[in-house]
């Protein structure tokens, strides 16, 4: 007798189709999308080429090898390491009988099973739905039964497959406005902040490269921390104290990946605008990957969609501990990311450092100042736009030591602030 909960509890096998490369290199982001959705890799098949024929994207007889591969492996389903559109789609599944998918499909399954808040859902459902729409006629079986027809009447009535789009089409014209209101709502709250006047920095960069691990090392916050791809959805903003006598607040962003669908980029916009609306970007690398600089520039890509590649950024190679006894991949992390700050969030190495940077990268350098006691308006000036660590009144000055956002290049300030307070500063 079929033991139900081990049926059940079995993965699902896949046959994973690996798009040409120069190395004829196993698909291994996939394979990792794939390990974190819960399934199971059956084999993997690497194309030499992809041809651009209309049935399935390749030749039919190499088509009809993958499908026989799928049969002997048992495969509950084949997956494409690139977008396939939705007529190869259902070319694909009529070949070989069982679910065809592509990668796409495979990053908006993991984010639908990460969502947790309401927001995250919301987000998920919208791009599950922009995405289903054109694929809508391989969801069904028999999708030209009609409904809505009576004999006599006017006309046969609408087919189940255009009911069911205008269904979709009303829900996401729902979704996108109630995702609206949350951008509204986001938008409200960094005006607040931004009436407290606390800077702002964002955690960036490839899904799993630790910046969960980060923010809860830094600031003790209990982001939710998992060795997968994508194990937090929602930005997680703390207060962080860079010292006694100023506050930042820190955000944990979503992971980036390669050919994040478009479909997820939309749905959450309002999310990646918490990282495009930051005053420093900390772009966090795995030190231990060895794709890290594509990884890093994939994170350029994304942050360019979202108007953010002017910010300013600080890179952090964190988990430097992977590479610890390897000299020769230190050397080359250093030469490609000359003055990034090598850290890890199990022993906080690197934390000094990492904090003087962002203290002078948002608060700016600590600087002696000078008052006359005529411009004493100017105190009340460093106050409200800078961060004072200490203040002495003289009888013929205020004495400050000060941190003023900007910076001092050939004697010319590069903000209004500490142009007006250049002239006091103590050599």
């Amino acid at each position: 007798m079929i033991n139900l909960q081990e049926e059940q509890e079995k993965k699902a096998r896949c046959l994973l189709i690996g798009a040409p490369n120069k190395t004829d290199e196993e698909p291994k982001e996939l394979i990792s999308l794939i390990d974190t959705l819960g399934m199971e890799v059956a084999d993997t098949i690497v194309l030499s080429r992809i041809e651009p024929t209309p049935a399935y994207g390749i030749g039919t007889g190499k088509a009809q090898e993958i499908a026989n591969k799928a049969k002997e492996l048992n495969a509950d389903c084949i997956i494409f390491d690139w977008e396939i559109d939705p007529t190869k789609q259902r070319n694909w599944e009529k070949l070989t009988g069982i679910n065809v998918f592509d990668r796409n499909e495979v990053i908006i399954r993991i984010f639908a099973q990460r969502a947790q808040t309401k927001e995250a859902v919301l987000q998920v459902q919208l791009a599950k739905l922009t995405y289903s729409l054109p694929r809508l006629s391989h969801m069904y079986g028999n999708l030209s039964r009609q409904r809505g027809g009576n004999y006599g009447a006017k006309g046969s009535g609408e087919t189940q497959l255009e009911l069911d789009r205008r269904q979709i089409e009303d829900k996401i014209l729902q979704l996108k406005k109630e995702l609206e209101q949350v951008s509204v709502n986001r938008k409200t709250q960094r005006k607040m902040r931004e009436r407290n006047a606390q800077p702002a920095c964002s955690l960036v960069g490839y899904t799993n490269a630790g910046k969960s691990s980060l923010l809860n090392a830094l600031t003790g916050a209990d982001a939710f921390v998992e060795n997968k791809l994508f194990a937090t959805l929602d930005p997680t903003t703390r207060k962080f104290s860079l010292s006694e006598a100023s506050q930042i607040l820190l955000t944990d962003t979503v992971g980036f990946i390669s050919n994040l669908p478009h479909t997820l980029i939309d749905a959450f916009r309002s999310t990646l605008e918490e990282a495009a609306s930051s005053d420093l970007l900390l772009i966090v690398v795995d030190s231990g990957d060895p794709n890290h600089m594509q990884q890093y520039n994939q994170v350029q890509k994304v942050l360019k969609e979202i108007n953010a590649e002017k910010i300013p950024s600080l890179v952090v190679l964190n988990k430097i501990d992977t590479v610890a006894d390897n000299p020769a991949a230190i050397s080359e992390l250093e030469n490609e990311f000359p003055g990034a700050i090598k850290t890890c969030a199990k022993d906080e190495t690197g934390f000094s450092e990492l904090i003087s940077q962002m203290t002078v990268r948002l608060l700016g350098e600590l600087r002696n100042f000078r008052i006359p006691m005529d411009r004493t308006d100017l105190v009340e000036l460093a106050r409200k736009n800078g961060t004072i660590e200490k203040e002495e009144w003289l009888e013929d000055c205020v004495r400050l030591e000060a941190r003023i956002p900007g910076s001092i290049e050939d004697g010319t300030a590069s903000t209004r602030t500490l142009a007006l307070l250049l002239p006091f500063v103590v050599k």
